[in-house]
């Protein structure tokens, strides 16, 4: 049931009026009070499905493909568990172990003469790992402008580097990003240190030609030159299928979508926070910041310590749920996560960035990996030696029988 009360008695002339005269006039009016219930969107949750097995796995063959040895004892990678997102209560060994196509495991004596496993990345894997490698290097000037516009989105261009890490793979950045990418841009990039001893990531220099938001962009491509003269660019709204809309809802929506909008590149401290005209630049700054991600999509909480920074009010991440048409929030594996809805078209994402493929691939080898499992082929294979996988292609009558389970697997 959807829920609207407008505060006010301002209507659509009005606001096409304070449109046109400026932004002054705008700060009269107050917050429209919108709630829009939550619809459930299958195609954009099986988007997010999987995706939390298949980060951790891709940060774990980077860490181990970057061993002396290319392989690691169980002790030195446990103390990462976190950092790989593995729930508490499974074992980091059990997880690598789901996925026999990307890790061998074999074993190792420690000092006391107890074997341990240890464990290597598998030929495919090594081989996609190179691709993967190839394709960071191919795009590397990209990854340092998606860095560079996520630095400029902040009110000191610079941010922590936990909230970097936390928008690593989102961002499509190599796990070992501040070691590997950020020093062939030293004119970009700098360390700094904040008063409580954190490592900060500071942006040296202010490009005005990124200084650009895919919506501004979008519009310029488009000609829709009245709407760029006016500043009034309208968001693309799309909603669930079969989600029903109240008139007054749609009357505000096209309101709101009237009013101007505020670049997130663009210092709004004039702007009230009580506002729609806030709420807009709000919105445009998620959408943005969408925008800079690979997958056109992040975990909610990835974005909860962003405020200050963003220079952002309260409760910021209302916006989401007050904008259904725009943001998507799946809740699909035990987290929220938000996509930005007009990048998919079904599941398929609109504009692929080739890290997506090589995602796609590494995703590929695991579903195989949890299909191997439900057949009994890890069993039957030694623990010294899984050699015997490669090659290894399960039957089509395997496939169709364990194909709806792999969704539950991957979460």
């Amino acid at each position: 049931m959807v829920f609207l009360s407008l505060l006010g008695r301002e209507r659509v002339s009005h606001l096409l009026c304070g449109c046109r005269r400026g932004s002054n006039y705008q700060q009269t009016f107050s917050l429209v009070n919108v709630k829009l219930k939550w619809a459930k969107d299958r195609a954009l949750d099986g988007v997010v499905v999987g995706q939390g097995d298949l980060k951790a796995t891709c940060f774990l063959v980077s860490i181990i493909s970057s061993a002396p040895h290319r392989c690691l004892p169980i002790y030195h990678l446990t103390p990462l568990r976190r950092q790989l997102g593995i729930p508490d209560d499974l074992k980091l060994s059990t997880f690598i172990r789901r996925y026999p196509t990307i890790f061998q495991e074999s074993h190792i004596l420690d000092s006391g003469g107890t074997r341990v496993p240890c464990f290597r990345l598998t030929p495919e894997a090594s081989n996609i790992h190179k691709e993967e490698l190839d394709i960071i290097q191919q795009n590397q000037m990209d990854l340092a402008r998606r860095l560079c516009k996520l630095l400029m989105l902040t009110k000191d261009r610079t941010l922590p580097l936990q909230t970097v890490d936390q928008l690593k793979w989102d961002m499509g950045l190599p796990y070992d990003y501040f070691d590997t990418l950020i020093p062939h841009y030293p004119d970009l990039f700098s360390s700094v240190r904040f008063p409580d001893d954190r490592i900060g990531l500071k942006l040296r220099i202010w490009d005005d030609g990124l200084a650009v938001s895919h919506l501004q962009k979008n519009a310029a491509f488009q000609q829709n030159e009245d709407d760029v003269k006016t500043g009034c660019l309208a968001f693309p709204v799309k909603f669930t299928r079969g989600f029903g809309l109240k008139r007054k809802c749609m009357a505000w929506l096209e309101e709101w979508q009237r009013l101007p909008y505020t670049s997130p590149y663009s210092d709004a401290s004039h702007l009230d926070p009580r506002t729609d005209v806030s709420e807009k630049r709000i919105v445009g700054v998620f959408h943005e910041l969408l925008h800079l991600t690979v997958q056109k999509k992040t975990e909610r909480k990835n974005v909860s310590n962003l405020r200050k920074p963003l220079s952002l009010p309260q409760k910021f991440t209302k916006v989401f749920e007050r904008h259904p048409g725009i943001f998507y929030i799946s809740m699909k594996c035990d987290t929220q996560t938000v996509v930005l809805r007009e990048s998919y078209d079904d599941q398929q994402l609109l504009q692929k960035h080739p890290i997506v493929d090589i995602r796609e691939k590494y995703g590929s080898l695991m579903s195989r990996g949890v299909l191997d499992r439900s057949r009994g082929l890890y069993k039957r294979c030694s623990t010294d030696s899984l050699d015997g996988l490669q090659g290894y292609e399960p039957n089509d009558d395997c496939v169709s029988s364990l194909e709806q389970e792999l969704d539950s697997n991957l979460c």
